[in-house]
């Protein structure tokens, strides 16, 4: 098995291993493998291969974070092609912000972009849900 060195906020891992403690995990290491696996499977989730799909991508970031901001409008037009949305909110008296992107695309597009987001910068959080197009339901007359 290989080995992993993953830097991190020291908040951040004690969070974890409170997560390790209190639901029984032999170690932080069984608790990145399950995560591992959670994320790959999401990523690799066939019924949404080969569907046209929109996204809701939403960062949440600190205030006055001038390189985060540039670094969301290079990616607005990095992906322009499937952005079909894009808001910037100041939140809480100004303690924070979130960018709310909607993305349009095959998985592999809208992964391309969550992943994107996701490297910004460590301070970013991220989220994001996934909806099949197909699935929409048309009214009935």
């Amino acid at each position: 098995m290989g080995i992993v060195s993953v830097s991190m906020p020291e908040d951040l891992l004690e969070e974890i291993d409170d997560i390790v403690e209190t639901h029984d995990y032999s170690g932080r290491s069984e608790l990145f493998r399950e995560a591992g696996r959670k994320l790959v499977q999401e990523f690799r989730e066939p019924s949404l291969e080969d569907r046209d799909l929109v996204a809701i991508v939403s960062a949440l970031f600190p205030y006055d974070s001038p390189a985060v901001e540039t670094k969301m409008t290079e990616l607005r037009h990095t992906h322009a092609s499937a952005v079909r949305s894009n808001s910037h909110s100041c939140i809480c008296d100004d303690q924070g912000c979130v960018e709310t992107f909607i993305i349009e695309g095959e998985l592999a597009t809208v992964s391309e972009f969550v992943r994107d987001v996701e490297a910004t910068n460590e301070d970013v959080q991220v989220e994001y849900s996934l909806f099949p197009v197909d699935s929409i339901q048309r009214p009935t007359l």
